[in-house]
């Protein structure tokens, strides 16, 4: 395992101007990134659980957790843009302190509830089993950027055709899908998923990608102040989004690199027919004007 240093990343062409790694603590770099650049933050920060991320970042509880949050959010909110916008993913037992937290700061949008898919085996018999997270969406104001139509969620062919009455003929809704609305029902990493990478926090690209999509403009840039192995880091890759990200343990900066440059390579597979496409096009064009 590599040793947690507060340096950068070696990433090569990955440190550039639109993904921006920095193997440091946000808490002691924030002062870096100027004010009013940022078009939305996705964080991600350890629950106050005890989890093992190779290192003592989540050992803090109670009090001590909380404190420590509301200093990083306070860092992180003058960052965006008046237009901008934060998802902070949390877990039940300090989700109330933290939304009334930023609802002195910041406009409450929604609570999302991320249904994780937990199959039913056994289990605590004290207290209803807890299989969700809890995802605060606050905006800096009203006029917040936020674009529905990258993430409907299609109808299948049978509910179109249900609603196939002239009244809905023509409704946008109906072609391009609905609202996924605020409870979010996708899978958990399991161990043999193929997303799945080194990372015991690792969350499912398909959130990820709703919160960038819908809250960050293309071009626009992305703050993670907990980057883990990368995910915002890919949707961000993947969507035409800039990101910048921090992440304090060097293992998951080189997991998250590594992502990086597998979306960059799918991206590239994915747009090489178009460019083919384009290039005979031009020759065509090119070969037609000669002749004349």
């Amino acid at each position: 395992m590599r040793t947690v240093i507060d340096e950068p990343l070696s990433v090569g062409a990955l440190t550039s101007a639109d993904v921006d790694i920095r193997n440091r603590d946000f808490l002691a770099d924030a002062a870096n990134i100027p004010d009013a650049s940022i078009d939305l933050i996705v964080a991600d920060p350890p629950y106050g659980l005890g989890k093992d991320y190779g290192n003592d970042s989540d050992m803090l509880s109670g009090d001590a957790f909380l404190e420590w949050t509301y200093r990083w959010l306070d860092l992180a909110i003058p960052k965006l843009k008046p237009s901008g916008s934060l998802y902070i993913f949390c877990t039940w037992q300090y989700s109330p302190e933290l939304f009334v937290f930023l609802k002195h700061r910041l406009l409450m949008i929604n609570e999302i509830v991320w249904d994780r898919r937990v199959p039913s085996m056994g289990g605590t018999t004290r207290k209803f089993t807890s299989v969700h997270d809890n995802i605060g969406y606050f905006a800096v104001s009203k006029d917040y950027y936020f674009d529905l139509d990258p993430v409907r969620i299609p109808y299948d062919a049978e509910t179109k055709k249900a609603r196939s009455r002239k009244i809905f003929e023509g409704s946008k809704w109906l072609e391009l899908g609905y609202n996924p609305k605020d409870v979010w029902s996708v899978s958990r990493l399991h161990r043999q998923h193929a997303e799945r990478v080194d990372h015991p926090t690792q969350k499912p690209l398909e959130t990820v990608e709703r919160m960038v999509l819908a809250s960050c403009p293309p071009g626009g840039r992305v703050l993670d102040p907990f980057m883990g192995s990368g995910t915002t880091a890919v949707a961000c890759a993947r969507h035409s989004r800039a990101f910048t990200g921090y992440e304090i343990n060097a293992d998951y900066c080189a997991i998250a690199e590594s992502r990086i440059a597998e979306a960059r390579a799918a991206r590239l597979r994915e747009n090489e027919p178009a460019r083919s496409c384009r290039k005979t096009l031009i020759a065509t064009d090119n070969a037609a004007q000669a002749a004349e």
